[in-house]
């Protein structure tokens, strides 16, 4: 079957393309909204593709159920592992058409801590609410028992199931067992071990456990080395082995705790028109639905606004009846004397929440990515249609030109057109301009003439004209070329604005109160980008020409004098009239008596 054999391809294929490379589960929905697969994945991309691309390899079975998905979603976690957890939580909640049919008694284990003096540390499946310590669940039972093989190593603990008070200890009513003879416990039944001592090993265990390896990792070196000094390398080597698995072992399952007991999380991710919120329902410490919405603002509403509102949403959907929820900033209007709201600064409810953040932001993603794809223009339009708005413009800025005038100290004055086009550089249209009409330095007047010429040829050739003309100016360059349009019979034709540098004002012809726009605005950083490219493009320019008229021309022409004594005398001196006015001893005091007398005498022989 190919993939355009599922009559919903068109519709799937933004969703597929736009998946990340990351581990997690994905679920396939029929045309009623109905789940009929949950499947995990190492790289959430190519998997789900393969069920489009490799269809020849597939059952009937499953190219039949190919054909019936109608939409596709997925949620990322850290591991493969924590993918198969989420999985197992899911399938036997939902019992999908197409999966496999999972057994309620189907459980992994976890590690215990006994809550009892002088604890026990062994595995379970079955977790009692005893105030006992669950860790886990594993997956992987040779990756567990491999850390309980190494605990056990490391640390002498008992794995008797006597009842050690301290009254019964003092009474004499145990004897330590073979277990003490071999070395593996120090006989805390019979008081030989303290319960702080002991103690002090359980909060060693406890960290090994939530992934504190380091510790480990320094005796078994220590132990590893120790062997390989007595020659007991076969030891050595059985060590070693533990200590490469210990490497590659992750202790705890980033999907569930069981210390976290129905709760739901919500994390927030702001975006230009609204958020994108997502939602995990956590039960008896496991996973069992997520879910991602985004909303759209109508008003000017807050992120506190809108979370609110998803929570809302979601807890009345899913029929939650949780009494704490985990938040990323507090809801605006959401109080109860039987909710409490949690914003989680660290631990296993902080992890809970980043991760229902990362979902948030790949379903941003994916869903802007799919957007693009469906329409590749809609960024351009998004931009051009926010400079409208914003400046109050007729119709979408398609093309803008900038201008901006260079001059060095009133001399060799240019001036620089830079042309966007969707809110892009097109260099092509750039333009350079020398000043032919103006003498000295004078801004206005040299503006005027730019824009005349520019725009009166533009009407000559008749070639498009933009939408938008900036000034990097102020109010009196802005004047000098409206004044101009109106020349041309453009000014209705044409708008205008100026952007003084020193605040980012934005001025409009006639009117004396200029435009802020927020700092953060797109069509900010836009005009300022054109502002940014025409300084830049008409510096480039006006360098140039003062090389070539000031330094060349005027000054490397002295027999004598190069390129470099030429820079150090308009460093000094600014100008070329104010290096022909000064006398010898000044001339000396910049370049030295020898070039300052070539300089000056060859100055005095074309005034002579």
């Amino acid at each position: 079957m190919s993939a355009k054999a599922n009559p919903n391809y068109d519709k799937l294929e933004p969703i597929i393309k736009t998946l990340p490379d990351k581990p997690g589960i994905y679920q396939y929905f029929d045309d009623q909204g109905k789940i009929i697969y949950i499947g995990k994945a190492k790289n959430l991309k190519k998997r789900v593709a393969s069920y489009f691309t490799k269809s020849h390899d597939h059952s009937g079975k499953i190219r039949v159920m190919v054909k019936k998905i109608a939409d596709i979603r997925f949620m990322i976690v850290d591991t493969e592992t924590d993918a198969l957890l989420l999985e197992n939580n899911l399938i036997k909640k939902y019992q999908p058409r197409y999966n496999v049919m999972l057994k309620d008694d189907k459980t992994y284990p976890w590690i215990c801590i006994k809550n009892e003096p002088f604890p026990r540390v062994f595995s379970t499946r079955n977790i009692i609410k005893d105030g006992s310590e669950y860790y886990g669940p594993y997956a992987s039972v040779h990756m567990m028992n491999t850390l309980l093989d190494l605990i056990r190593q490391l640390y002498q603990l008992r794995t008797c199931t006597y009842d050690l008070k301290e009254e019964n200890i003092r009474k004499g009513k145990f004897k330590v067992c073979l277990e003490y003879h071999l070395g593996n416990c120090k006989g805390p039944c019979e008081g030989l071990q303290t319960e702080d001592d002991y103690k002090q090993t359980i909060d060693h265990i406890r960290n090994i456990i939530k992934g504190n390896l380091g510790v480990v990792i320094k005796e078994f070196k220590a132990i590893m080395m120790d062997y390989a000094e007595k020659m007991e390398f076969e030891k050595a080597q059985r060590i070693k082995v533990k200590l490469d698995t210990l490497n590659r072992f992750q202790s705890k399952s980033t999907v569930v705790s069981p210390k976290i007991d129905n709760v739901d999380v919500f994390s927030f991710i702001e975006s230009e028109k609204g958020g994108y919120v997502n939602f995990l329902k956590v039960v008896n410490g496991a996973i069992i639905q997520t879910h991602t919405i985004e909303l759209r603002k109508k008003l000017e509403e807050k992120p506190a606004e809108l979370l609110a509102l998803a929570i809302t949403e979601f807890r009345q959907r899913y029929n939650s009846d949780s009494k704490e929820i985990l938040v990323p900033f507090k809801p605006d209007g959401i109080s109860s004397d039987t909710l409490t709201i949690t914003i989680p600064q660290r631990g296993d409810k902080k992890h809970l929440q980043d991760l229902s953040q990362r979902n948030a932001k790949y379903f941003k993603m994916e869903r802007e990515k799919r957007r693009e794809l469906v329409d590749p223009d809609r960024h351009k339009k998004r931009i051009l249609q926010k400079l409208q708005d914003d400046l109050g413009l007729k119709e979408p800025p398609v093309r803008m030109e900038c201008f901006d005038n260079s001059n060095f100290q009133g001399d060799y004055p240019v001036s620089a057109m830079v042309h966007f086009k969707n809110a892009k550089p097109l260099k092509k249209e750039y333009r350079h301009y020398n000043i032919k009409t103006v003498e000295g330095p004078n801004d206005y007047a040299s503006m005027e003439e730019v824009v005349y010429r520019r725009y009166k040829r533009l009407l000559d050739e008749d070639k498009p004209l933009p939408q938008l003309i900036v000034i990097d100016g102020g109010k009196g360059q802005l004047s000098s070329s409206y004044n101009t349009l109106k020349k041309l019979g453009l000014d209705k034709k044409i708008a205008i604005i100026g952007i003084a540098k020193r605040l980012e004002e934005i001025y409009k012809p006639g009117d004396p109160v200029p435009v802020y726009l927020d700092k953060t605005s797109e069509s900010l950083k836009v005009i300022q980008h054109m502002r940014d490219e025409a300084h830049r493009f008409g510096i480039t320019h006006h360098r140039k020409r003062l090389e070539k008229g000031t330094i060349k021309t005027g000054l490397t022409e002295i027999k004598g004098i190069g390129k470099n004594t030429a820079t150090e005398l308009l460093s000094e001196f600014k100008s070329l009239k104010r290096i022909k006015k000064a006398s010898k001893e000044e001339l000396a005091s910049a370049i030295g008596p020898a070039k300052a007398k070539l300089v000056f005498e060859h100055f005095q022989s074309e005034n002579a």
